[in-house]
This record gives structure tokens, sequence and C-alpha cells, in this order.
């Protein structure tokens, strides 16, 4: 039998679209509700389901976990045969069930209500048993499956992980959740590198980093370039405040506009006045960001709370080699 994969491909992800719009509608006070009560859990959440529904609350669980909720997830089956000791008191659990009848799920129920553990459903169905013993049931109902059998569960997947991200979100924004706390628990791959590395521990402080005064002769201020090997020097005044820069180009821009007098001239006269800067606590992504804004190879490096100070210089390569590029 020949087919269009194509528009067979179109058509799942318009059912899947509209599902997701559906969804979105549908978002009411339940949704705060819920927000509300996994974000006053003084335990974890623990999330719970089975078949598909299962392997989306895992997801679930994982996404909470590295975005500030602690959670984790319990398969229901083998809750009821001793893993419903992982639930405490201060828990609160998210179940989810499309049916809202799924008897592992149901069978759970009467544990965590003798644990007194706010519960939150995801279903189709808000008459079902599991929605009705719920502290707050949000609605997964889609109009069609994208399975033309429609038998395996594909959009209602889609809207059951979509909404495991709302919350996810929302519980993030409520808790000030920051790139900091990211980081923690993000600490390896690039991922990690990229949140954790600071310009301070990239940068070239002390007699790495270049400078002149802004009377130094272009001699000594070619020959400070060259020596630190970073494509250029810090200017500062005779108070050691940063003034300018004097970068391999203006250097090439000078020679080109004064010729033979360059030698005999100042920095001053060939630098480039208020450079961009950067705070060495900032993150390294940051320094590599303006980098790239400006079109600039090298920033000129400032304690926090004296930013008319240069301290060090950190350059583009020393970011490459880090791998955050």
């Amino acid at each position: 039998m020949s087919i269009d994969p194509q528009s067979i491909a179109r058509r799942v992800l318009a059912i899947e679209a509209a599902a997701l719009n559906a969804l979105k509608d549908r978002i009411d006070e339940s949704f705060d509700r819920a927000v509300e009560i996994l974000a006053s859990c003084k335990g974890k959440v623990v999330v719970s389901g089975i078949g598909k529904s299962g392997l989306v609350a895992k997801k679930i669980a994982a996404t909470f976990a590295s975005t500030g909720t602690p959670a984790f997830f319990v398969h229901p089956a083998e809750g009821l045969h001793g893993d419903l000791g992982m639930i405490a008191r201060n828990d609160a659990c998210l179940l989810i069930s499309y049916s809202g009848e799924t008897d592992e799920i149901l069978a759970t129920l009467p544990t965590l209500k003798r644990l007194g553990v706010s519960v939150v459903v995801f279903s189709s169905n808000p008459a079902s048993r599991l929605s009705q013993a719920a502290d707050v049931s949000l609605d997964i109902s889609v109009a069609e499956e994208a399975c033309p059998l429609g038998l395996a569960p594909t959009a209602s997947s889609a809207v059951t992980m979509a909404l495991g991200d709302a919350l996810a979100v929302a519980l993030l924004e409520k808790r000030g959740f920051s790139e900091d706390d990211f980081a923690l628990v993000h600490p390896a791959g690039s991922l990690g590198r990229k949140l954790l590395l600071r310009v301070s521990d990239l940068m070239h402080a002390g007699d790495e980093h270049p400078r002149v005064r802004a009377n130094t002769p272009m001699s000594e201020a070619i020959i400070e370039i060259s020596q630190k090997r970073l494509g250029l020097t810090a200017v500062e005044d005779d108070e050691g405040r940063l003034v300018g820069v004097v970068t391999d180009g203006d250097l090439r821009r000078g020679l080109q506009k004064y010729q033979d007098r360059t030698l005999s001239m100042s920095a001053q006269d060939f630098m480039t006045k208020n450079p961009k800067r950067i705070n060495k606590t900032a993150l390294a992504m940051k320094a590599l960001h303006l980098m790239e804004k400006h079109a600039i190879t090298n920033l000129v490096v400032t304690e926090d709370d004296d930013p008319e100070r240069g301290i060090a210089t950190i350059h583009l390569h020393d970011i490459i080699k880090a791998g955050l590029v």
C-alpha cells in the first residue's frame, strides 16, 4: 500500500497542535491550585503513572527535579508491593491516568489518604474515581489521537507532557529558581560549564594583564601588547582608572594615520576610549555574548564594586578553550 509520509507527519502534528491549543484554553484556577499544592509541599513531589502515562510521568518528575522542585517517580504496581514506603507525610503526589480509572493507581489511594499527602491528578475524565478523590484534577482530554486507530496515546501523551512542563515552569518561577540554582543540579558537560564558569575562572590577572599609563610612549605600549600576547593593552590614568584600550586594530589604524611618528606618540593618542568591560563574577557566557555583540575579542575585567579599575583581561580564545563555544 502506498503512503505519503509527509502528509502523515503533517496530519499528526496538526492534531497534536490542536490538542495543545485546546489545553491552553482550559488553563484556569485549577492550575493555580495545583501549583500552590506542589509549591507548598515540604517534602518531595511523587509522580506516578503506568504504561505510556508512566513514561511521561518519569519525564515530568525529572523536569521537576532539574528545575527546583524535588521529585521522583514511583511505578504504581511496584508501589503496591512496597515502594509506597518511599512516600512520606510531607510529600505531595501527581497521579497520571488518562481514563482516571487505572486500577493500580486507584489502589494506591488508601495509603496516600492515610499519609495525608495532597494529590494532584491529570485525567481526561473529571467524573472518574481518581479525579473525584484528588485535591485538584487537571483535564488532559483530547478530541482525537493522532494514531489512525485511535488507540495509541499520541496527542494525549503530548498534552500530558506539555501540562507537566507548564507546572514545572510555573513552580520554577514561583520558587525564584535562578541560573545559579540550575547550575548546582547540572554540573556536568557543556551545560554545566556554561552555567558554572565565571569570568574570574578564565581571566588573565596580575602580571598577565597588559596595562600602561595614558602617557606611556607607544614604543613601550607595543612591547606590552606583544609580551602579554592578548592583542591589546588597557590604558589607565595616573590614578589607575581605566580610560581606554589600545588593540591590535588601533595600532594598525594608527600606523596608517601617523606612520613614522607612531613611536614618539603616547598610548592615549591611539586608544579606544570607554572600552567594553565586564565584572569578574559574571558568567563567562555573558562575556562571550558581549564580545559577539560588539565584534571584539577581548574584554577588560573589573571588580564588581569598582567598574573604573581594570584588574584583568579575558580573551575570546580563553572561552573557546573552555568549551563554551
